[in-house]
């Protein structure tokens, strides 16, 4: 069992160095936890892992908030409905297969990597001449939106808040990412108190995993404030090219 600790704090690691400047950690996390402890329940193994994916975007979001000018009124109401729509999809998770909705996350993530790479404007700043009623309504649906789906499948959720703070408010990449690592917060934090509840979450593994994701989503985020706009969207297309190729081999090859 040590052995599979060590290589789950690696995965760690390195899912908390990604999801700390675009999102997507759990791309590499989920895997590997299902691959190296293949004798516990898929939900358990699922609950330990957001502890770890809790404390990395933690840290994450403390770096940024550090260097990037929010609104914590409106992202403290965001992370609340978020709360509360994670904890919806984890029970729901419980209840109902998550496969059909893959083929349609499929489509549109090709549209947003294609759109992405061809639109070199995509993730600069834009100005919406959105209302303030507008904004608050954009930001309130995509948070409970992304927030059910992070309870119910997870990966990627980090990806698509970014792209909902770009496509709908007009933020860019910098920005975008920072919002998104205080709303993720939230829905991990949503999923980990109904699957503590539940007693899905083994400590022994989820402590370790934990203090690794710290530390790579300590290192992630700093790198992003440094390199700024530029090195994040080139991050976010590739992780954005991940989670095309995951979700492609769970519909055509499992």
């Amino acid at each position: 069992m040590t052995t599979e600790i060590i290589l789950l704090c690696i995965a760690a690691f390195s899912a908390g160095f990604v999801d700390a400047i675009v999102g997507g950690g759990g791309l590499i996390q989920t895997p590997a936890g299902l691959i190296l402890l293949p004798q516990y329940p898929v939900v358990t193994v699922i609950g330990t892992l957001k502890i770890p994916a809790f404390c990395g975007t933690a840290f994450a979001a403390a770096q940024y908030a550090k260097r990037v000018k929010l609104n914590f009124t409106m992202l403290g109401t965001m992370m609340l409905v978020a709360f509360c729509s994670a904890m919806t999809g984890s029970k729901v998770l419980t209840l109902v297969s998550n496969s059909f909705m893959k083929p349609l996350l499929l489509v549109v993530l090709i549209v947003v990597a294609v759109y992405t790479y061809a639109n070199k404007q995509f993730g600069t700043h834009t100005e919406k001449g959105h209302s303030i009623r507008a904004q608050w309504i954009y930001s309130l649906l995509l948070s409970m939106v992304v927030g059910f789906y992070d309870g119910f499948i997870g990966p990627g959720a980090g990806s698509f808040l970014v792209l909902g703070f770009i496509g709908l408010l007009g933020l860019d990449f910098l920005h975008a990412s920072a919002q998104a690592k205080f709303v993720n917060l939230a829905t991990n934090l949503g999923s980990i108190l109904f699957f503590t509840l539940s007693g899905k979450i083994i400590f022994a593994i989820a402590v370790p995993m934990a203090v690794c994701n710290a530390a790579g989503g300590l290192l992630g985020a700093r790198l992003a404030l440094l390199r700024g706009n530029t090195f994040i969207r080139i991050f976010f297309l590739l992780v954005i090219s991940a989670t095309i190729l995951r979700f492609a081999y769970d519909i055509f090859f499992k």
